[in-house]
């Protein structure tokens, strides 16, 4: 067999490519939502509010469940939780794309379902970011993580371009109806994965799995300062997600090029997950700080032109800082938390970080009443910055240095406040 680049040596894993595969066609389907749901809601006659709401009623789920699913994750299979994850999606997603096609959808029904399908997702977030870190060693992990952002990546270009060609010419629930499509697969590659036996943390209660949780990831500055600026930095991006399908159905001609416009963030984070294979950055937080810097432009663009060509190009620098920045997170958190409690602090993090999120989707609708939909882009686009000064006014962010190995974890009755990892 051919020797593959460095970078690519964890292609030869079986598990890992059945994983990355899995993870492709998920993706793939959930950017076509990420279209195709804000389109349906405009379509039924829903007002720029109810887009919001509805991309509200997806994320709040998610981020809720997200912190009991991690706990979850640690105790049982991580593959049996991601499978009942994406079993979940199919029949919501498939029950969304029966009432939209058949012409009896409601905004309310909308909400409810993709509340169900975010719910699910969010146990589905924090097990693959443990199931990762339990088939590969240590050492393979910064690269796989970059692959595997490739390969999500390439489903954001795929899926927007697919979810508009799809809603323009045959409606949203046909590019609803193929997301479910895209959970049963992802299922399918899931259930021939051969894993070795975990036993999970069962020794203890529930609730104490998840104090122990925090106390993991509140007893480190550098963890929760990082996790509270992504939610505020989520809170500000809801702006870009909710007002950009109305700004696209009135001023840049519809969904085909909104769709195109997320296909060119796709395709950055496509070329940032391939450059994130090579990366070892000396201080990886500030890096991935001034990643964020490029995930933030989009917002300044759409309040300043209509420009398409521009557009596309600020959301393709995005996409790269998005996916530079979040490879060397998880890479991050993966090489210096202990593999048995790593879903357990991905769940906290994933909670905290999409916290505010389902908040920002819901009221840029209504500020932009107010103000104006350029005045409301533009105050997003300012408050975001500034919390990208304040994470790098943070000295434990500053100093953590790339790490060679992971920390051991503190004895289960050891206090948060003398946990050994650095801060």
């Amino acid at each position: 067999m051919p020797k593959l680049p460095e970078s690519l040596q964890v292609l030869r894993r079986r598990e890992f490519r059945l994983l990355f595969t899995a993870q492709f066609v998920s993706v793939l389907g959930d950017r076509m939502v990420a279209v195709a749901l804000a389109f349906a809601v405009l379509q039924i006659g829903g007002t720029p509010a109810e887009v919001g709401i509805v991309l509200a009623a997806r994320i709040l789920p998610s981020s809720v469940c997200a912190l009991v699913g991690g706990a979850v994750a640690d105790r049982v299979s991580r593959r049996a939780v991601m499978v009942a994850s994406d079993l979940v999606r199919v029949v919501s997603q498939g029950a969304m794309a029966g009432l939209l096609i058949g012409g009896v959808a409601q905004v309310w029904t909308l909400a409810v379902l993709a509340g169900v399908g975010g719910a699910a997702s969010g146990f589905f977030g924090p097990a693959s970011v443990g199931l990762i870190a339990e088939v590969l060693p240590p050492d393979q992990l910064q690269p796989a993580n970059a692959l595997r952002s490739s390969g999500s990546s390439a489903g954001e270009i795929l899926g927007p371009l697919l979810a508009g060609v799809l809603v323009a010419s045959a409606g949203a629930g046909w590019a609803i109806a193929a997301d479910a499509v895209t959970f049963a697969l992802s299922a399918a590659c899931l259930l021939m994965l051969r894993l070795p036996r975990r036993v999970g943390s069962g020794s203890s209660s529930f609730l104490a799995d998840l104090r122990e949780g925090w106390a993991i990831f509140s007893a480190h500055t550098w963890v929760w300062t990082c996790v509270t600026y992504f939610a505020a930095a989520n809170l500000f991006w809801g702006a870009w997600s909710s007002l950009g399908p109305v700004v696209a159905d009135r001023d840049l001609g519809g969904a085909a090029v909104w769709g195109t416009i997320l296909a060119a963030a796709g395709a950055g984070a496509l070329l940032g997950s391939l450059l994130a294979t090579q990366v070892r950055p000396a201080r990886p937080l500030v890096f991935v700080a001034l990643s964020e810097a490029l995930f933030a432009l989009p917002l300044g663009f759409l309040a300043a032109t209509s420009a398409v060509p521009l557009l596309l190009l600020a959301a393709l620098l995005s996409g790269v800082g998005l996916m530079l920045g979040m490879s060397v997170w998880e890479s991050t958190l993966q090489r210096r938390v202990p593999a048995e409690s790593l879903s357990r602090v991905s769940s906290f993090d994933w909670f905290g970080s999409f916290l505010f999120y389902p908040v920002g989707l819901a009221i840029w609708g209504p500020v932009s009443a107010a103000i104006g939909i350029h005045t409301a882009l533009w105050l997003a686009f300012g408050l975001f910055l500034l919390t990208i000064l304040g994470l790098l006014a943070v000295p434990a962010v500053r100093r953590l240095t790339w790490s060679p190995g992971t920390i051991a974890e503190p004895p289960r009755h050891t206090t948060a406040a003398d946990a050994p990892w650095p801060d």
